[in-house]
This record gives structure tokens, sequence and C-alpha cells, in this order.
């Protein structure tokens, strides 16, 4: 069960990196607090919180099952879950970038 934590670690701490780059940068991102929902843009303070949020829920998540070292399926749970959310990340706001350039 800690890999499946792992994974949602994993997940979770992909999932800030855009928010976060786009917030810091000043620059609208979807959320899922925007309309539509995950596809409208929010603000650049609304992407660092929600950013800040993920990190925090990742933390959460990933800690508990490492109070010793990580082990070598550990890092690879953690980023399969990453790799996963990246690749669906990329497929939707992909679309919701073309959608909104007319491509």
């Amino acid at each position: 069960m800690p890999y499946v934590w792992l994974f949602f670690a994993g997940a979770f701490l992909c999932n800030a990196i855009p928010h976060l780059a786009s917030g810091l940068q000043g620059q609208p991102f979807p959320t899922p607090f925007a309309r539509p929902r995950g596809r409208g843009d929010s603000s650049p303070v609304v992407n660092v919180v929600w950013g800040f949020v993920n990190i925090v829920i990742a933390l959460a998540l990933g800690l508990r099952p490492l109070e010793q070292p990580a082990t070598r399926e550990d890092i690879v749970a953690v980023l399969a879950g990453a790799l996963v959310m990246g690749l669906f990340l990329a497929a939707h706001f992909g679309a919701v970038q073309r959608e909104k350039h007319g491509d």
C-alpha cells in the first residue's frame, strides 16, 4: 500500500510544477477553480496557492511511507506517479491551448 501513496505523491508533485511556474511568472493558467473548470484561466495568485497546496499534499502522502530510507521501489513509485500525471497534463493542457488558439 505505501507504493500507492508514493505514486499519488509523485502525481501531486508533478501537478504543482505548471501551477507554480505559471503563477511565479505572473501568467494565468487553468485550475480546478476556473470557469469552465480546468479550462478557464485562474490568476497567478490562485496558481501559486494551488501549486503550494499540491506540494503540501505530495509531502503528506509521501513522507509517512518513507519513515525509513527510500528504496529503489519507492523512487520508482514516485516517478511513475509523476510520469503518469505529466502525460495526462500534457494531453489535457495541450488540448486546452489548441482550443484557446483555435488550432
